[in-house]
């Protein structure tokens, strides 16, 4: 059965399980698990966006921005690598031994931590990766001596004397610590700030626009000064014949990229929003590119108040000023009154209802007609026989059955 239970195994050796941590770190959990976060996040908004069908560019460019300066923050928060430095050494695995080793000696700076890394060229039993952290100040001292009682390699161990010295100008831990915390609270005032940018994106553009201005500038100034706060005797890392010069690693070139792209973007955005306002539609814009479009709206009480006041200028201009204008406006207000008064016609008659049934007598309709205008006071259009008739006209018709 050789070669079914020794695959991917060194030496073919057996599975060990009275050892706790055998096998080398090989990747950092935490920053691995928000790249995933964020990568899956990128993967579904791509799915999704060939049904977009308006805002097509705008949306593409907001999303992928916003999720990078997110991921940037995130990432570097917990990141190892402000400041790095890796070199080839020969070096004694114990101290007071006189066999050496060839291995690739690293050392990564983030904002709470330094790892030291061994990894040996010809061996693949020498493969540290050791970190110590210095979260207060005597932290990194009390790593420094669990690190010693576990017996770490020599070279692990010189590097970490390095960061634990706080005497006679040698405080480059203290001095790394001060920067990452400088650092560490410019990213959770550059994380909230995201956050609102993102709400005001969606609602309201232009307080969109300059959140993510000074998103930026919190970025830049996150940056520059943790470049500011660095020791300012660098850490040379002297070990057997070989130096460690340290150098800004991609955590640091990171937020700087983000935070230019981020100040850029939303300066350019404030400045279309200054000049064309309302340039940019939100998420509240249910009736977007229709007659109840917000824009058309605005457009459109714009352009009535630009129309009323242009009349309205021009009505000034042609009145006259001073007293006889007061006088010509009273005199304008009597003459329109005066117009919507309703005029009398002696030709007007008013014509009778027409009824479903007739009136026995043809007087009777006739001296109706007369006893009308006679009451109307159009008496001077009616002949005397008619006067007569309609003296005759008894009060109340008579019933049929009398007649």
């Amino acid at each position: 059965m050789r070669g079914w239970f020794d695959a991917f195994r060194y030496d073919g050796g057996p599975t060990l399980y009275n050892f706790n941590n055998r096998t080398a770190v090989t990747g950092d959990v935490t920053l691995i698990t928000f790249l995933a976060i964020f990568c899956t996040l990128y993967v579904a908004f791509l799915i999704v966006f060939p049904g977009i069908r308006k805002e097509r560019f705008t949306t593409f460019f907001f999303v992928t921005l916003s999720l990078f300066v997110g991921g940037t923050i995130v990432v570097t928060m917990v990141g190892s690598a402000w400041h790095v430095g890796c070199t080839a050494i020969s070096s004694t695995y114990r101290a007071f031994s006189k066999e050496k080793i060839n291995a690739s000696l690293g050392v990564h700076i983030g904002l709470r931590h330094v790892n030291v890394t061994l990894h040996g060229n010809s061996s693949y039993e020498i493969d540290f990766n050791e970190q110590f952290m210095w979260l207060t100040s005597d932290k990194m001292g009390t790593t420094f001596k669990e690190a010693i009682k576990r017996g770490l390699p020599f070279p692990i161990l010189t590097v970490a004397e390095y960061f634990s010295l706080g005497q006679e100008g040698l405080s480059w831990g203290g001095q790394y610590r001060a920067a990452g915390y400088f650092g560490s609270v410019m990213l959770w005032a550059s994380l909230v700030t995201w956050l609102l940018m993102n709400l005001m994106i969606l609602v309201v553009p232009r307080y969109g626009a300059l959140l993510m201005t000074f998103c930026g500038i919190l970025l830049l100034a996150t940056a520059c000064g943790y470049f500011g706060m660095l020791p300012e005797a660098p850490l040379i890392i002297h070990l057997e014949g070989s130096a460690i010069y340290l150098h800004l690693g991609w955590c640091f070139w990171l937020v700087f990229i983000a935070g230019s792209v981020c100040l850029f973007t939303g300066v350019i955005i404030t400045i279309i929003e200054i000049v064309y306002p309302h340039s940019f539609s939100t998420i509240l814009e249910v009736n977007y590119d229709t007659p109840y479009d917000r824009h058309i709206i605005i457009e459109d009480s714009h352009g009535k108040r630009f129309q009323k006041k242009r009349s309205s200028n021009n009505s000034k201009l042609e009145e006259p000023t001073g007293f006889s204008s007061r006088i010509l406006r009273r005199l304008s207000s009597k003459t329109r009154e005066s117009e919507k008064q309703g005029i009398d016609s002696p030709a007007f008659e008013l014509s009778t209802p027409k009824s479903s049934w007739r009136y026995p007598y043809q007087i009777g309709e006739e001296t109706a007609t007369c006893h009308r205008n006679f009451l109307n006071g159009s008496s001077s259009n009616v002949s005397p026989i008619q006067k007569s008739i309609s003296r005759l006209k008894p009060s109340k018709a008579p019933d049929d059955g009398l007649w």
